[in-house]
C-alpha cells in the first residue's frame, strides 16, 4: 500500500477513535457494576457456607434480585468471592474490553477481504463503533459477562470451524453451560449439518454440568429442580430493558401477564423461521449472517433478554454492509441505509435517554410502543429481512483471520 494512502487511513481511524471516545463519554450511564456486585455478593455468601440460590438482594425496581446462573457458572465465578471487590471488577472489565476487541477482529476479517481493504483498517474503524452501542455500554456499566459467552461462540464458528478443528463446539458447549440461551447455537450446528460439532457442543455442556453436580450437588439440585423454574427470580418481564418477544407482550398487557399461549406460539414460529434462514446462510457460506440470525433469534424467544445480551446486532450490521457491497443499483443504497439505521437504533437504545419509571402499566400508544420495543422490533426485522446468500461462492484463502464467505445476496 502506498504510504500516503496508509497515512490517510491511519488518520481516519484516529479521528474515528477520538470522536467515538467523546460520544462514549456523553452516552455512558454509570450503573456502578450493579450486576457484577450481585455476583460477587452471591459468591461470598456461598463461600461462607450458605445455599447459593437462597441469596437475595433487595431492589427498588424488581423487589429482590438473585443469582440466576447455573452451578457451573457459579463455580467458574467463585474467584470473584475470594478477591477484593475492586480487583474483581477491574479484571472482569478488562476481560470484557478484550473480548470486544478480539471478537471485532474476527467479525471484520471477511468484510475487509470482500471490500479489498486492509483488515487492520476495517478493525480500527469498527472497534470504537462497537463500543458505542447500548448493549456494550450496558455490559460495561453493569459488569455483565455477556462478551465472554460471545467470544466462546465466535471462537467456535469463526476460528475453529473454518480450520476444521476437532475442538469446534467446545466453546458453544461451555457458553450453554454458563447461560442456557446459547444452547440455541447447538441447534444451529445441527440444522447446518455440523453433526460432529453439535455433539461436541452438547457433550461439553452436559459434561461440565455433571462435573458441577459432583462438586456442588446441593446447588445443582436447587437450580435444576427449583430456581430454574421460578421466573420471579429473574426480574419483571415488563421492564423496558427486557427486549424479548415476551417483554414486548408483557408491556402491552401490564400489569397482567401476557397470554402465554400467544407468546409460546410466536416464540416457536420465530425460532423455526430464524433457524431456517440461518441454515440457508450457513449453507451459502455466510457464517456471519448465520450466527447473527441465530443470536437474534435466541434473544427474541428467551423469556427475558436484557439489553446487554443483544450483542448480535454487531454481526448483523456487518452482514448488511457486506450485502450492500455485493448488491447493485438502488438495492445497494437501501441496504447501506438499513445498516446505518440499525446502527443508529443500537446507539440510541431503549434505556439511555428515557427513564420509564417503575410503574406496571400497559403501553399507551404507538410512540411509546416503538421506543420501548426498539430492539425487539429491530431484531424481528433483521430475522425476517437480513439478506442471505443464494449460492455458495468459490472457496477463498483464509488470511488475516476468519473469512466471511458470502454469495450473491437475495
Amino acid at each position: 500500500m502506498p504510504e500516503p494512502a496508509r497515512n490517510r487511513r491511519l488518520a481516519i481511524v484516529a479521528v474515528t477513535w477520538v470522536v467515538a471516545a467523546v460520544a462514549f463519554w456523553w452516552l455512558f450511564r454509570g450503573q456502578h457494576f450493579f450486576d457484577l456486585k450481585i455476583y460477587i455478593s452471591a459468591e461470598k455468601w456461598w463461600l461462607d457456607g450458605h445455599e447459593l440460590y437462597d441469596f437475595a438482594q433487595p431492589d427498588a425496581l424488581q423487589g429482590r434480585l438473585y443469582f440466576t446462573y447455573p452451578p457451573f457458572a457459579a463455580l467458574i465465578m467463585a474467584p470473584l468471592g475470594l478477591l477484593p471487590q475492586g480487583l474483581g471488577i477491574g479484571l472482569l472489565t478488562a476481560g470484557t474490553i478484550a473480548a470486544v476487541v478480539v471478537t471485532t477482529w474476527w467479525v471484520t476479517g471477511g468484510l475487509a477481504h470482500r471490500l479489498s481493504i486492509p483488515h487492520w483498517y476495517a478493525f480500527g474503524l469498527a472497534t470504537p463503533l462497537v463500543f458505542l452501542i447500548e448493549p456494550i455500554r450496558t455490559t460495561l456499566s453493569f459488569g455483565q459477562i455477556n462478551m465472554y459467552l460471545v467470544a466462546l461462540i465466535l471462537l467456535d464458528l469463526l476460528v475453529l470451524l473454518p480450520r476444521g478443528s476437532r475442538f469446534t463446539g467446545v466453546g458453544i458447549g461451555l457458553a450453554a453451560a454458563i447461560k442456557l440461551t446459547p444452547a440455541l447455537f447447538i441447534i444451529y450446528l445441527l440444522v447446518t449439518r455440523r453433526i460432529k460439532e453439535a455433539f461436541v457442543a452438547a457433550g461439553t455442556a452436559i459434561g461440565v454440568t455433571l462435573l458441577a453436580a459432583l462438586i456442588a450437588p446441593t446447588a445443582t439440585r436447587d437450580f435444576w429442580f427449583g430456581a430454574l423454574w421460578d421466573t420471579s427470580r429473574v426480574g419483571r418481564t415488563d421492564y423496558t430493558a427486557n427486549q424479548s418477544l415476551n417483554g414486548l407482550l408483557s408491556r402491552l398487557a401490564a400489569p397482567d401477564r401476557p397470554d402465554q399461549a400467544l407468546w409460546a406460539g410466536l416464540a416457536v414460529a420465530v425460532a423455526v423461521y430464524g433457524l431456517w434462514r440461518a441454515s440457508i446462510a450457513a449453507r451459502g457460506g455466510d457464517e456471519i449472517t448465520g450466527l447473527a440470525l441465530t443470536g437474534l433469534t435466541a434473544g427474541l424467544i428467551s423469556p427475558i433478554t436484557w439489553v446487554h445480551h443483544m450483542y448480535w446486532f454487531v454481526p448483523a450490521i456487518v452482514a448488511l454492509v457486506g450485502a450492500a457491497y455485493a448488491a447493485r443499483g438502488n438495492r445497494r443504497g437501501w441496504l447501506l441505509l438499513a445498516a446505518v439505521a440499525a446502527y443508529a437504533i443500537c446507539v440510541i437504545g431503549v434505556d439511555t435517554f428515557v427513564d420509564w419509571g417503575v410503574e406496571q402499566r400497559p403501553t399507551p400508544g404507538v410512540r411509546e410502543f416503538l421506543l420501548r420495543n426498539a430492539f425487539v422490533l429491530l431484531s424481528l426485522a433483521l430475522v425476517l429481512l437480513l439478506p442471505v446468500p443464494t449460492r455458495r461462492p468459490a472457496p477463498e484463502p483464509l488470511e488475516n483471520g476468519p473469512i466471511v464467505r458470502s454469495g450473491t445476496q437475495g
